[in-house]
């Protein structure tokens, strides 16, 4: 009962998430995307991946990601920072996944797969040396390749900072309404996912590019507030 109950509303997700991308436009990649252009301050973020599709909940390509920011009281984080650190830079490709777990797990199953690509200091520190940043160059620029080729849409959700924030309502509950963690599987990842080599379990076992609150039951009241969220943009 309770697969059958998340298949109807994974389903329901996905037809909002529709309604969204008709308010914004198609998704587009986010290597190509302007983040700067992007109004809203703060808001809720949903990617998508190449060769990624639905199976179970219809058709189409499937989310990988969601995501938010200033959860804490005080933040200054914007929507378009968040982006912006997720993506790198562009002149050069490159970036920092010191201020991206996105990049952060992506950088460690790339590793996994193409073990040549291995730095010993991955995801060690908040910070490192230019030395050590110059030794990653060649994995962050990987990892901005991959992240830039990931279509993705975003909800504009303009509250405070701080983690009783609607913004994390909205993250949280995508993620357990999507995530296959200990569940059914309604959308599996393809044989070829890049998730399946990271070495972050939660990662494998999810489905997602997340790794908090995959192991949560959602509140089916939170698709009627997305709704409502999109029908207001």
């Amino acid at each position: 009962m309770q697969s059958t109950g998340r298949s109807v509303e994974l389903r329901r997700l996905y037809e909002i998430l529709d309604r969204l991308m008709e308010r914004i436009g198609a998704p587009i990649r986010l290597g190509d995307a302007d983040v700067s252009k992007i109004k809203a301050k703060r808001g809720v973020y949903f990617f998508f991946e190449p060769g990624e599709k639905r199976s179970g909940s219809g058709s189409g390509l499937r989310v990988v990601r969601v995501g938010t920011h200033a959860l804490a009281r005080g933040s200054r984080s914007t929507l378009r920072d968040r982006l912006a650190q997720h993506r790198g830079t562009l002149r050069k490709p490159g970036g920092n996944h010191r201020g991206s777990i996105f990049r952060l797990l992506i950088g460690a199953a790339l590793i996994e797969r193409e073990p040549t690509l291995y730095r010993r200091t991955w995801g060690h520190g908040s910070s490192a040396p230019s030395e050590v940043r110059a030794m990653e160059r060649t994995l962050e620029a990987r990892v901005s390749t991959y992240i830039g080729a990931m279509p993705f849409l975003w909800l504009s959700v303009d509250d405070e900072p701080g983690p009783e924030s609607l913004r994390g309502y909205i993250e949280r509950n995508s993620i357990a309404v999507l995530s296959d963690w200990n569940k059914q599987a309604l959308d599996p990842p393809s044989a070829a996912w890049l998730g399946r080599d990271c070495p972050r379990e939660r990662i494998c076992g999810s489905g997602l590019w997340n790794s908090n609150h995959v192991n949560e039951f959602h509140d089916r009241r939170f698709l009627d507030v997305l709704s409502d969220l999109v029908q207001a943009m």
